[in-house]
């Protein structure tokens, strides 16, 4: 039975029920072969079955952002919270300080915790790893990554199963390819190789790659995007796919590193093609989480510290929306006259959530 979001949006793929199978408008759904492009709010699919993506980077245009005075209120008016990782739960490997605390008065009060990353370097099951270590009680369900997001879009459109992934990124996207039963090559392993540039050198590349997945990949190299770049170009049909656009990470809580965006640039640039994003801002994973869990978006709220990729997510999928400076906003940035995206409130970090829920009693 499909849950009352996935029933509100008729014209709309939409991609798991309770029972693993994923769904769609039409029991034949084609591979997509078409020129998607980035920031993508909703996908759709003509009488071809082909799939295109609306490139909307819409949000409604909202007033100032509040601070958040009232956690009480917040809280009591959502069913869910969503939480970006990277500068809300953790900066690196270092836990931000009153997390703990903070999610466990949420799940006392009944409160749905989904947690959702761009970073694409780790499988749900190594973030579920990564949440146990800094003394977290988080459940693989409860994790999407971008990583699995690559994974579910190609599951969603019935990628052909003898067809090939190439990967520019890291171990994540490898396993979450792997237990979806999709073939794959580059990665890591690619990490190494070289080009020698000797005259009429001609590189081949795999014909069979039916797509090219690009994510946060610290070893990436010349050979990783030129093979990538011949199977977008001379691929018939070969699908561009980003996990995520972010221009900078958290690899350190010492300072900001380039992100997934930079991989992805590269790309692009060689081959003036857009990509589909899967991770946030696009609702791909938005559409995918109302889904699973049966709730509708108006009772989510999303927490992030980035305004272009956590809050625009939020408000692309119609949720309430919080944005914490613990990780790459700062006050003076939101507030600066030629940023576009409001949150709905923002406050310093989530274990506010106790001390104005104290302060509220």
């Amino acid at each position: 039975m499909l849950s009352r979001a996935t029933a509100r949006a008729s014209n709309h793929l939409f991609f798991k029920n309770k029972n693993s199978q994923f769904l769609g408008l039409s029991n034949n759904l084609s591979y997509a072969a078409s020129n998607p492009v980035s920031n993508f709010v909703s996908i759709t699919w003509n009488n071809n079955n082909t799939s295109r993506m609306s490139k909307m980077k819409s949000f409604t245009t909202r007033a100032t952002a509040q601070p958040l005075k009232n956690a009480d209120e917040l809280i009591d008016s959502v069913e869910t919270f969503i939480f970006d990782c990277d500068g809300v739960i953790w900066k690196g490997d270092k836990l931000i300080d009153g997390v703990p605390e903070t999610l466990d008065m949420l799940r006392s009060k009944g409160k749905r915790l989904v947690f959702v990353t761009n970073n694409s370097t780790k499988s749900r099951k190594q973030y579920g790893k990564k949440f146990e270590t800094l003394g977290l009680n988080v459940s693989e369900e409860e994790i999407f990554a971008s990583s699995f997001a690559a994974a579910a879009y190609l599951k969603s459109i019935n990628f052909p199963k003898d067809k090939k992934v190439y990967v520019i990124g890291e171990d994540g996207i490898l396993k979450e390819l792997e237990l979806a039963g999709f073939q794959y090559l580059g990665g890591p392993e690619d990490g190494e190789k070289k080009i020698e540039l000797k005259p009429g050198f001609l590189m081949e590349h795999d014909e069979s790659v039916g797509a090219v997945v690009v994510g946060f990949d610290r070893y990436v190299n010349y050979f990783k995007i030129q093979y990538g770049t011949l199977c977008i170009r001379e691929n018939p049909g070969c699908l561009f796919i980003a996990t995520n656009r972010d221009a900078v990470t958290h690899l350190t809580d010492a300072q900001e590193w380039a992100g997934g965006g930079s991989m992805v640039g590269a790309i692009q640039g060689s081959t003036q093609r857009e990509p589909l994003v899967v991770g946030k801002p696009s609702t791909f994973m938005m559409d995918y989480l109302a889904n699973e869990f049966g709730i509708l978006k108006s009772q989510i709220c999303m927490v992030g510290d980035r305004l272009d990729t956590d809050i625009l997510f939020g408000q692309n999928g119609g949720c309430k929306t919080l944005l914490v400076l613990s990780g790459v906003t700062t006050l003076p940035v939101l507030q600066n006259p030629s940023n576009t995206i409001q949150p709905d409130f923002y406050t310093n970090k989530i274990s506010d959530f106790l001390s104005l829920k104290a302060a509220t009693v």
